[in-house]
Protein backbone atom coordinates (compact mmCIF):
# COMPACT_ATOMS: atom_id res chain seq x y z
CA UNK A 1 0.00 0.00 0.00
CA UNK A 2 1.29 3.86 -0.52
CA UNK A 3 1.98 6.32 1.78
CA UNK A 4 0.00 9.57 1.60
CA UNK A 5 1.66 10.62 4.62
CA UNK A 6 1.40 14.96 4.06
CA UNK A 7 -1.08 14.98 1.41
CA UNK A 8 -4.43 16.34 1.04
CA UNK A 9 -7.17 13.80 -0.67
CA UNK A 10 -10.50 14.54 -1.37
CA UNK A 11 -13.32 12.11 -1.54
CA UNK A 12 -16.56 12.88 -3.31
CA UNK A 13 -19.39 10.80 -2.03
CA UNK A 14 -17.31 10.25 0.79
CA UNK A 15 -20.06 9.71 3.12
CA UNK A 16 -21.84 6.53 0.59
CA UNK A 17 -20.64 2.80 1.20
CA UNK A 18 -16.84 2.68 -0.86
CA UNK A 19 -16.45 6.39 -0.27
CA UNK A 20 -16.42 6.27 3.78
CA UNK A 21 -14.46 3.40 3.73
CA UNK A 22 -11.55 4.98 0.90
CA UNK A 23 -12.34 8.03 3.62
CA UNK A 24 -11.33 5.84 6.39
CA UNK A 25 -8.28 4.16 4.72
CA UNK A 26 -6.46 7.18 3.01
CA UNK A 27 -6.56 8.37 6.78
CA UNK A 28 -4.58 5.31 7.94
CA UNK A 29 -2.65 5.44 5.34
CA UNK A 30 -1.20 8.84 6.57
CA UNK A 31 -2.97 11.63 4.52
CA UNK A 32 -2.79 15.36 6.81
CA UNK A 33 -6.47 16.05 5.54
CA UNK A 34 -9.20 14.55 4.34
CA UNK A 35 -11.99 16.84 2.21
CA UNK A 36 -15.76 15.04 2.11
CA UNK A 37 -17.36 16.42 -0.78
CA UNK A 38 -20.94 14.67 -0.53
CA UNK A 39 -24.76 16.19 -1.16
CA UNK A 40 -25.62 13.59 1.52
CA UNK A 41 -28.77 12.43 -1.16
CA UNK A 42 -27.58 8.85 -0.80
CA UNK A 43 -24.50 9.38 1.65
CA UNK A 44 -24.80 8.81 5.39
CA UNK A 45 -22.81 11.01 8.33
CA UNK A 46 -23.05 7.40 10.19
CA UNK A 47 -20.79 6.08 7.78
CA UNK A 48 -17.89 8.64 8.87
CA UNK A 49 -18.22 8.71 12.46
CA UNK A 50 -14.86 7.27 13.10
CA UNK A 51 -13.07 9.36 10.93
CA UNK A 52 -15.23 12.74 12.31
CA UNK A 53 -13.39 11.62 15.67
CA UNK A 54 -9.92 13.21 13.87
CA UNK A 55 -9.25 16.63 13.53
CA UNK A 56 -8.49 15.92 9.50
CA UNK A 57 -11.51 15.80 8.11
CA UNK A 58 -13.41 18.79 6.73
CA UNK A 59 -16.91 17.42 5.53
CA UNK A 60 -18.36 20.13 2.99
CA UNK A 61 -22.10 19.58 1.97
CA UNK A 62 -22.25 20.22 -1.90
CA UNK A 63 -23.08 18.75 -4.84
CA UNK A 64 -20.24 17.60 -7.56
CA UNK A 65 -22.71 19.75 -10.11
CA UNK A 66 -22.03 23.01 -8.80
CA UNK A 67 -18.48 23.24 -10.69
CA UNK A 68 -17.26 26.59 -8.47
CA UNK A 69 -18.18 25.06 -5.12
CA UNK A 70 -15.95 21.84 -5.98
CA UNK A 71 -13.57 23.51 -7.20
CA UNK A 72 -13.13 25.61 -4.63
CA UNK A 73 -13.32 22.40 -2.21
CA UNK A 74 -10.19 21.10 -4.76
CA UNK A 75 -7.67 23.60 -3.76
CA UNK A 76 -4.75 22.46 -2.57
CA UNK A 77 -5.59 18.73 -3.16
CA UNK A 78 -3.11 15.88 -4.09
CA UNK A 79 -5.43 13.16 -4.96
CA UNK A 80 -9.06 13.02 -5.67
CA UNK A 81 -11.36 9.40 -5.33
CA UNK A 82 -14.25 10.34 -7.62
CA UNK A 83 -17.07 7.80 -6.10
CA UNK A 84 -20.06 10.19 -6.15
CA UNK A 85 -22.73 8.60 -8.60
CA UNK A 86 -26.57 8.15 -9.42
CA UNK A 87 -26.33 4.41 -9.03
CA UNK A 88 -28.44 1.83 -12.02
CA UNK A 89 -31.73 1.79 -10.33
CA UNK A 90 -32.14 5.43 -9.51
CA UNK A 91 -31.04 6.14 -13.13
CA UNK A 92 -33.79 4.66 -14.71
CA UNK A 93 -36.49 6.48 -12.96
CA UNK A 94 -33.95 9.54 -12.93
CA UNK A 95 -32.05 9.69 -16.11
CA UNK A 96 -31.55 13.63 -16.36
CA UNK A 97 -30.54 12.96 -12.78
CA UNK A 98 -28.20 10.57 -13.96
CA UNK A 99 -26.76 12.51 -16.83
CA UNK A 100 -26.45 15.80 -15.08
CA UNK A 101 -24.86 14.02 -12.04
CA UNK A 102 -22.58 11.24 -13.95
CA UNK A 103 -21.80 13.04 -16.61
CA UNK A 104 -21.62 16.67 -15.65
CA UNK A 105 -20.76 16.33 -12.76
CA UNK A 106 -17.56 13.93 -13.28
CA UNK A 107 -16.65 16.27 -16.27
CA UNK A 108 -16.45 19.03 -13.57
CA UNK A 109 -14.46 16.78 -10.84
CA UNK A 110 -11.87 16.46 -13.45
CA UNK A 111 -11.53 20.17 -14.84
CA UNK A 112 -11.68 21.34 -11.12
CA UNK A 113 -8.52 18.34 -10.64
CA UNK A 114 -6.36 19.59 -13.59
CA UNK A 115 -7.02 23.29 -13.12
CA UNK A 116 -5.47 22.73 -9.62
CA UNK A 117 -2.73 20.02 -10.34
CA UNK A 118 -4.20 17.39 -8.93
CA UNK A 119 -2.11 14.16 -9.21
CA UNK A 120 -4.33 11.32 -9.72
CA UNK A 121 -7.96 11.35 -10.32
CA UNK A 122 -9.18 7.31 -9.10
CA UNK A 123 -12.55 6.78 -11.36
CA UNK A 124 -15.32 4.67 -9.47
CA UNK A 125 -16.68 3.29 -13.30
CA UNK A 126 -18.40 -0.10 -13.21
CA UNK A 127 -18.53 -3.49 -15.03
CA UNK A 128 -21.88 -2.55 -16.13
CA UNK A 129 -20.17 -1.08 -18.88
CA UNK A 130 -19.86 -4.59 -20.30
CA UNK A 131 -23.70 -5.28 -20.44
CA UNK A 132 -24.55 -8.64 -21.33
CA UNK A 133 -20.86 -10.65 -22.17
CA UNK A 134 -19.74 -11.47 -25.45
CA UNK A 135 -17.35 -13.76 -23.51
CA UNK A 136 -16.15 -14.61 -19.97
CA UNK A 137 -14.15 -13.55 -18.29
CA UNK A 138 -14.71 -10.11 -19.31
CA UNK A 139 -11.49 -8.25 -20.06
CA UNK A 140 -10.73 -4.65 -19.73
CA UNK A 141 -10.91 -4.72 -24.13
CA UNK A 142 -14.00 -6.40 -23.61
CA UNK A 143 -16.58 -3.82 -26.34
CA UNK A 144 -18.80 -1.87 -24.80
CA UNK A 145 -22.10 -3.30 -24.51
CA UNK A 146 -24.09 -1.25 -22.34
CA UNK A 147 -27.84 -1.45 -22.75
CA UNK A 148 -28.83 1.41 -19.90
CA UNK A 149 -28.24 5.11 -19.15
CA UNK A 150 -26.19 4.02 -15.77
CA UNK A 151 -23.33 2.01 -18.06
CA UNK A 152 -23.65 5.18 -20.94
CA UNK A 153 -22.99 7.58 -18.56
CA UNK A 154 -19.65 5.71 -16.76
CA UNK A 155 -18.62 5.10 -20.05
CA UNK A 156 -18.78 8.79 -20.73
CA UNK A 157 -17.16 9.10 -17.53
CA UNK A 158 -14.24 6.64 -18.83
CA UNK A 159 -14.11 8.99 -22.39
CA UNK A 160 -13.67 12.15 -20.46
CA UNK A 161 -10.94 10.61 -17.70
CA UNK A 162 -9.01 9.80 -20.86
CA UNK A 163 -9.78 13.24 -22.46
CA UNK A 164 -7.92 14.81 -19.69
CA UNK A 165 -5.41 12.74 -19.57
CA UNK A 166 -4.30 13.68 -23.12
CA UNK A 167 -5.51 17.52 -23.25
CA UNK A 168 -4.02 18.22 -19.76
CA UNK A 169 -1.45 15.36 -18.44
CA UNK A 170 -4.07 14.45 -15.75
CA UNK A 171 -3.45 11.50 -14.46
CA UNK A 172 -6.15 8.64 -13.89
CA UNK A 173 -7.29 5.31 -13.01
CA UNK A 174 -10.46 4.11 -13.68
CA UNK A 175 -11.97 1.21 -11.74
CA UNK A 176 -14.55 -1.04 -13.06
CA UNK A 177 -16.40 -2.25 -9.83
CA UNK A 178 -18.16 -5.37 -10.23
CA UNK A 179 -20.75 -6.23 -7.55
CA UNK A 180 -20.06 -5.20 -4.62
CA UNK A 181 -21.11 -5.87 -0.97
CA UNK A 182 -20.40 -5.01 2.20
CA UNK A 183 -20.57 -3.01 5.34
CA UNK A 184 -22.23 0.71 5.07
CA UNK A 185 -24.40 -0.28 2.19
CA UNK A 186 -27.81 -0.23 3.91
CA UNK A 187 -28.40 3.75 3.55
CA UNK A 188 -28.29 3.11 -0.11
CA UNK A 189 -32.16 1.39 0.48
CA UNK A 190 -32.87 -0.69 -2.75
CA UNK A 191 -29.86 -0.07 -4.65
CA UNK A 192 -27.99 -2.16 -1.83
CA UNK A 193 -26.72 -5.48 -2.99
CA UNK A 194 -28.22 -8.43 -3.48
CA UNK A 195 -26.18 -9.74 -0.38
CA UNK A 196 -27.68 -7.44 1.62
CA UNK A 197 -31.21 -7.50 0.81
CA UNK A 198 -31.28 -11.44 1.09
CA UNK A 199 -29.90 -11.29 4.49
CA UNK A 200 -32.55 -9.06 5.24
CA UNK A 201 -35.43 -11.20 3.92
CA UNK A 202 -33.60 -14.25 5.84
CA UNK A 203 -33.00 -12.66 8.98
CA UNK A 204 -37.17 -11.83 9.00
CA UNK A 205 -37.88 -15.11 7.90
CA UNK A 206 -38.26 -14.97 4.58
CA UNK A 207 -37.61 -17.05 2.22
CA UNK A 208 -35.15 -15.43 -0.46
CA UNK A 209 -36.65 -13.69 -4.14
CA UNK A 210 -34.01 -14.58 -6.74
CA UNK A 211 -35.23 -14.66 -10.30
CA UNK A 212 -35.72 -17.78 -11.86
CA UNK A 213 -34.05 -19.95 -11.85
CA UNK A 214 -31.11 -18.81 -9.94
CA UNK A 215 -28.55 -19.55 -12.46
CA UNK A 216 -27.40 -15.88 -13.13
CA UNK A 217 -23.95 -15.41 -11.89
CA UNK A 218 -22.54 -12.41 -10.56
CA UNK A 219 -18.38 -11.77 -9.61
CA UNK A 220 -19.58 -10.60 -6.09
CA UNK A 221 -16.62 -8.41 -4.78
CA UNK A 222 -16.14 -7.67 -0.77
CA UNK A 223 -16.11 -4.09 -0.25
CA UNK A 224 -12.57 -4.70 1.61
CA UNK A 225 -11.06 -6.06 -1.40
CA UNK A 226 -12.47 -2.81 -3.51
CA UNK A 227 -10.95 -0.56 -0.93
CA UNK A 228 -7.63 -2.48 -0.89
CA UNK A 229 -8.02 -2.51 -4.87
CA UNK A 230 -9.07 1.16 -5.22
CA UNK A 231 -5.84 2.64 -2.65
CA UNK A 232 -3.07 0.48 -4.53
CA UNK A 233 -4.49 2.49 -7.92
CA UNK A 234 -2.51 5.23 -6.61
CA UNK A 235 0.93 3.78 -6.98
CA UNK A 236 0.18 2.90 -11.05
CA UNK A 237 2.60 4.73 -12.92
CA UNK A 238 0.21 4.25 -16.11
CA UNK A 239 -2.96 5.61 -16.10
CA UNK A 240 -6.16 3.35 -17.35
CA UNK A 241 -8.80 1.35 -17.01
CA UNK A 242 -8.66 -1.84 -14.41
CA UNK A 243 -11.37 -4.19 -13.31
CA UNK A 244 -12.05 -4.46 -9.70
CA UNK A 245 -13.45 -7.94 -8.90
CA UNK A 246 -13.32 -11.38 -7.62
CA UNK A 247 -12.37 -13.23 -10.64
CA UNK A 248 -14.87 -15.82 -9.88
CA UNK A 249 -18.46 -15.74 -11.22
CA UNK A 250 -21.34 -17.50 -8.25
CA UNK A 251 -24.83 -18.23 -8.82
CA UNK A 252 -27.84 -16.78 -6.90
CA UNK A 253 -28.85 -20.16 -5.57
CA UNK A 254 -24.87 -20.48 -4.62
CA UNK A 255 -25.33 -16.93 -2.81
CA UNK A 256 -28.22 -18.19 -1.35
CA UNK A 257 -26.51 -21.24 0.23
CA UNK A 258 -24.00 -19.53 1.28
CA UNK A 259 -26.56 -16.94 3.17
CA UNK A 260 -27.85 -20.20 4.84
CA UNK A 261 -24.97 -21.45 6.08
CA UNK A 262 -23.98 -18.04 7.77
CA UNK A 263 -27.27 -17.22 9.21
CA UNK A 264 -28.12 -20.61 10.29
CA UNK A 265 -31.08 -20.99 8.59
CA UNK A 266 -32.09 -23.23 5.25
CA UNK A 267 -34.23 -21.45 3.55
CA UNK A 268 -35.17 -22.11 -0.39
CA UNK A 269 -35.36 -19.77 -2.74
CA UNK A 270 -38.70 -18.29 -4.21
CA UNK A 271 -38.51 -17.91 -7.91
CA UNK A 272 -39.64 -14.81 -9.62
CA UNK A 273 -39.40 -13.19 -12.44
CA UNK A 274 -37.17 -11.02 -13.86
CA UNK A 275 -38.99 -7.68 -14.91
CA UNK A 276 -35.95 -5.72 -15.92
CA UNK A 277 -35.82 -6.01 -19.88
CA UNK A 278 -32.25 -5.05 -19.83
CA UNK A 279 -29.93 -7.09 -17.35
CA UNK A 280 -27.20 -8.40 -17.20
CA UNK A 281 -27.26 -12.17 -16.65
CA UNK A 282 -23.70 -12.97 -15.94
CA UNK A 283 -20.42 -11.02 -14.74
CA UNK A 284 -16.89 -12.15 -13.96
CA UNK A 285 -14.08 -9.87 -13.96
CA UNK A 286 -10.77 -10.71 -16.16
CA UNK A 287 -8.03 -9.64 -13.22
CA UNK A 288 -5.16 -9.68 -15.32
CA UNK A 289 -4.12 -6.04 -15.70
CA UNK A 290 -4.99 -5.50 -11.99
CA UNK A 291 -3.25 -7.96 -11.15
CA UNK A 292 0.15 -7.27 -13.08
CA UNK A 293 -0.47 -3.06 -12.29
CA UNK A 294 -2.18 -2.82 -8.89
CA UNK A 295 -0.45 -6.15 -7.70
CA UNK A 296 -3.96 -6.14 -6.53
CA UNK A 297 -4.92 -9.84 -5.20
CA UNK A 298 -8.63 -10.46 -3.80
CA UNK A 299 -8.48 -12.01 -0.05
CA UNK A 300 -12.52 -12.45 -0.01
CA UNK A 301 -14.22 -15.35 -1.73
CA UNK A 302 -17.88 -15.31 -1.54
CA UNK A 303 -17.92 -17.55 1.43
CA UNK A 304 -15.40 -15.04 3.51
CA UNK A 305 -16.94 -12.10 2.69
CA UNK A 306 -20.66 -13.09 3.53
CA UNK A 307 -19.23 -14.49 6.95
CA UNK A 308 -17.64 -11.63 7.69
CA UNK A 309 -19.99 -9.31 6.23
CA UNK A 310 -23.15 -11.10 8.05
CA UNK A 311 -21.08 -10.89 11.43
CA UNK A 312 -20.57 -6.83 11.03
CA UNK A 313 -23.95 -6.35 9.96
CA UNK A 314 -25.95 -9.22 12.81
CA UNK A 315 -23.59 -8.74 15.76
CA UNK A 316 -26.07 -10.71 18.01
CA UNK A 317 -26.18 -13.41 15.74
Amino acid sequence: MPSLKGSKVLVTGGAGHIGSHVVDAVLSEGASQVVVYDNFAEGNLRNLESALETDQVDVVARDIRDYEDLEAAMKGCDFVFHTASIMLLEARVLPRKAIETNITGTFNVLQAAAKHGVQKVIFSSTGSVYGEPLYLPMDENHPYNNETIYGATKIAGEQFCRNFHREHNLGFVALRYFNVYGPREAHKGVPASMVYHLAQQMRAGQRPRIFKHGEQKRDFVYVKDVLEGSIRALDVQTSGIYNLGTGQARSFNELVDVLNKCLGTSFQPDYIDNPHAHYQNFTQADLTNARSALGYEPRFPLEDGVRDYMQWLYPDK
